[in-house]
C-alpha cells in the first residue's frame, strides 16, 4: 500500500535526549529468541556500569524465557548497531561508547529458543 505524505513534519521528535532527565535510551534485543519480537527500550544513565544491565536489568526483561537461566555470559556475542562489539562490564555505558538510542543485540551460542524453535 502506497503512503502519501501530506506535508513536511516540522516538529521536534519526542525522543530527544533532553527529554529523559539525564538518561539515554538504550535498545536491547536477544537474537534467535522471537518470543521477544523487538528490542526492549530502557532509559539508563550514561554513568551506569554495563555489568548492571546483565545483573539487574536483563533478568527482569528476559528472565522468564527458559533459555535465560542457561546463558553463559562469557560466551555471549554482542552487537552494537549491527556490528560485533565487546562491552567492558566494569565501565560505564558512556565509557563503552554507548549513546542515546543505540541498539544492542546479544546472541547466545547454543541457545536458539524453546527446543531450537527461535521462540
Amino acid at each position: 500500500m502506497a503512503v502519501k505524505s501530506l506535508g513536511p513534519y516540522d516538529f521536534p521528535p519526542k525522543d530527544r535526549l533532553e527529554n529523559f532527565h539525564g538518561n539515554q535510551l538504550t535498545y536491547i534485543g536477544w537474537e534467535d529468541h522471537l518470543l521477544f519480537c523487538a528490542p526492549f527500550c530502557f532509559p539508563f544513565p550514561p554513568d551506569m556500569p554495563f555489568g548492571l544491565i546483565i545483573d539487574q536489568v536483563l533478568p527482569g526483561a528476559f528472565g522468564y524465557h527458559p533459555d535465560f537461566a542457561r546463558i553463559d555470559w562469557s560466551k555471549v556475542e554482542w552487537f552494537k548497531s549491527g556490528r560485533p562489539w565487546t562491552p567492558q562490564h566494569d565501565k560505564s555505558l558512556a565509557e563503552n561508547g554507548l549513546r542515546h538510542k543505540d541498539v544492542l543485540r546479544f546472541r547466545t551460542p547454543g541457545l536458539t529458543g524453546i527446543h531450537g524453535s527461535r521462540m
